[in-house]
């Protein structure tokens, strides 16, 4: 039986893998990148890796399209780009390097003076501590994004490696992905939370990423990492997998699976793989319906700041998903009720189904597209609530307007009463008035 490592912030070395990092912001976790004493020259990106580069035919998809997908930049354009890698441009810290905003000139065949904002991962100083696994998972990122595109996928928009008197630079330009990750939104760490179709548009477009990397290629790739903090969303909520550093080939034809050294981060982690090591695209399926039930819950895989019984998602919320009457209280509050209970129930029937315990009897990800299209199909148009971009403030006056025609249509009309009780008790606090939503009459006698 292989050892599962858990994901506890360190990083270990094993065979062919390792374990994704814990770290600060998840945009650092999403973003891989390690680094290396080799040399970088046109070998390094030929390095035969068990983890992407193990056949002939990736090689040679490699080598017909890699030449005009991604741009080299200098460590002097990265560090103009990020105002010299400023703190106050940093956006996430990881265990191998941190994140910086920047921005970047485009090419100028292109548009002379047009720019893009850009995400700049660069390693921390103590890269040599990464060894040999964290140069493969650097080569990974490069080798697959700089040549796959896809609408559900990061893109990788290119790379500076260079190694002069200043030591060894290896660092990854990313698209801006400027409302972060699915993680941040769920575990609260913006202040607006995400509509319910929001949250279910989010897992269709993540499911389209993993069918195309399944299903779509000449090639079969598993993610090997798919969880809520490597799913990163744009500025219209659009989701996209990143951190490809731990993905791997999946197994020729006519073979089953392929075996390799257990990776990945505690709660995803399929149980089969974690046993035996026998990796399939499968592996990704039971991850996918567990990101599921955080989209539900909004709880994490594991969370040990709760009580025991409540610590593992998978186990507490099975005896809510088969009982319709307490369903709903496994829900995620941050909702505020405003979601369909029916297309919550449908969506654990499809997580459930993800997570059957036979790797052959779970859906292929296509199919979960599918069902994920039904289900979002039958949600009226306008119970769609759009989710606030980040760093954008709620414009109080235009909802104040909004609030005072209520739609006298059964729970629309209550739901607009409460609102508008909660405007006036806002405005009565600053004159002194009676705050008359909280008060509580006494006995009143009639005789």
């Amino acid at each position: 039986m292989k050892c599962f490592h858990f994901n506890n912030g360190e990083r270990r070395e094993e065979e062919d893998g390792v374990l994704s990092r814990a770290s600060k912001v998840s945009w650092a976790r999403s973003l891989s990148v390690a680094s290396s004493s080799a040399d970088v020259r046109r070998s390094e990106f030929d390095f035969d890796s068990r983890d992407l580069s193990d056949s002939v035919s990736f090689h040679e998809f490699l080598a017909q399209r890699r030449a005009n997908d991604l741009r080299v930049f200098t460590f002097s354009e990265l560090k103009s780009a990020t105002r010299g890698f400023s703190r106050a441009l940093m956006i996430g810290e990881g265990g191998f390097g941190c994140v910086y905003r920047g921005v970047v000139r485009v090419h100028a065949d292109e548009a002379p003076d047009s720019k893009m904002d850009v995400a700049v991962k660069q390693k921390h100083r103590n890269w040599h501590l990464t060894g040999i696994q964290g140069h493969k998972e650097w080569i990974n990122e490069v080798n697959f994004l700089g040549v796959v595109k896809h609408p559900n996928l990061v893109k990788l928009v290119g790379y500076c490696a260079e190694d002069d008197e200043r030591g060894i630079q290896r660092l990854l330009v990313y698209e801006l992905m400027c409302n972060k990750s699915l993680e941040d939104h769920l575990l609260a760490r913006v202040p607006s939370s995400l509509p319910w179709m929001t949250r279910l548009k989010i897992a269709q477009d993540a499911a389209r990423g993993l069918a195309y990397l399944h299903e779509e290629m000449d090639f079969q790739l598993i993610f090997r990492d798919f969880k809520t903090s490597n799913v990163l969303l744009d500025e219209d909520f659009n989701a996209k997998l990143s951190d490809f550093g731990l993905a791997r080939q999946g197994p020729s034809q006519g073979v089953s699976h392929v075996s390799t050294s257990v990776v990945g981060t505690v709660g995803y982690a399929a149980p089969e793989y974690v046993h035996t090591g026998r990796l399939t695209a499968k592996s990704d399926v039971w991850s996918f319906g567990v990101v599921l039930y955080e989209l539900i819950t909004g709880r994490r895989a594991v969370e040990r700041n709760l009580p025991r019984s409540e610590q593992k998602l998978l186990e507490w919320v099975r005896p809510y998903v088969s009982d319709s009457k307490k369903f709903h209280l496994i829900v995620d509050p941050r909702l505020e009720g405003e979601y369909c209970i029916k297309s919550a129930q449908k969506l654990a029937s499809l997580a459930n189904k993800c997570l059957s315990k036979q790797p052959k009897s779970r859906p292929k990800m296509s199919e979960v597209v599918e069902i994920l299209g039904n289900i979002i199909s039958e949600i009226a148009p306008q119970e769609e609530v759009a989710p606030q971009p980040i760093n954008e403030t709620d414009n109080v006056k235009e909802e104040a307007e909004e609030e005072t025609e209520p739609i006298k249509q059964g729970n629309n009309y209550l739901r607009k009463v409460f609102d508008l009780k909660d405007m006036v008790n806002l405005r009565t606090k600053s004159v002194g008035k009676l705050d008359w939503r909280n008060w509580t009459p006494g006995m009143v006698r009639t005789w």
